[in-house]
């Protein structure tokens, strides 16, 4: 693939982000507004669960909305996580990206089975922020227990941490795919990933594990990667980098 089809194919595959503290309903406009580009709108938009309807109510039904539940710091309080989850399913949101409780695995099943039946019909992405588990045995495990409660993505990173996506790291996750015979589940690599190169590695990983690039089961959790693929296609002026 040249740039230009790579960059179309990471755009397709893009869930463009905002997950900053002081985000206003100005800045998710935006978001919206930036997620309907010349080239092609992007798969999804990822915001705060605070934020999901306004989202949902600004997008055509071809872009979906996803929000982030026990974000970021993956705590182990299942109550929290689930109320997190409700208000996703209630805002009218497709997508839920919960925070694996990656510093207690232990209380990891309880926690994914709770909103695995809270987002019951919704596509379940499960963050293990990989760059603090740090060890390939733990990272296999957290994959482990996301897909035992019916992860339909593994996401690598919350994009807060000082370890974001690595190459490492995502074959990991495309292994724990790939080898427990998961059809139909999808990788999302995020953070750090900001330029076409960048989301280049990743694709290619991602075809060589599991086959076929889509939407479906690739997406790229970034903010400032629109940029780079706008100045790739020829969109003109990029905006300013809003997110991770």
């Amino acid at each position: 693939m040249d740039a230009k089809d790579t960059a179309r194919l990471a755009l397709a595959c893009l869930d463009l982000t905002s997950l900053n503290d002081a985000d206003t309903e100005a800045d998710i406009e935006r978001l919206c507004e930036r997620a309907l580009g010349p080239h092609g709108h992007t798969a999804a938009v990822c915001v705060w669960p605070r934020f999901a309807a306004f989202a949902r109510a600004r997008l055509p039904a071809a872009v979906r909305v996803a929000a982030v539940a026990n974000f970021p710091d993956g705590s182990s309080d299942t109550e929290r996580a689930v109320r997190d989850t409700r208000a996703i399913v209630d805002a009218g949101a497709q997508e839920v990206d919960v925070v694996l409780p990656y510093r207690d695995l232990g209380a990891a099943p309880a926690l994914l089975a709770a909103v695995r039946r809270a987002a019951e019909g919704l596509t379940l992405k499960v963050i293990l922020e990989t760059g603090e588990l740090a060890e390939p045995a733990a990272v296999r495990r957290a994959c482990g227990l996301a897909l035992d409660a019916g992860a339909d993505f593994l996401k690598t990173s919350t994009g807060k941490a000082k370890v974001s996506a690595t190459p490492a790291s995502a074959r990991l996750l495309l292994e724990a795919i790939r080898d427990g015979g998961h059809r139909h589940v999808g990788f999302k690599p995020a953070g750090g990933i900001r330029t076409v190169a960048d989301a280049t590695v990743y694709i290619a990983l991602t075809r060589e594990h599991l086959g076929e690039v889509t939407p479906a089961r690739f997406r790229i959790g970034a903010s400032g990667l629109l940029n780079d693929i706008e100045a790739v296609l020829g969109g003109g002026t990029a905006a300013p980098t809003q997110g991770y």
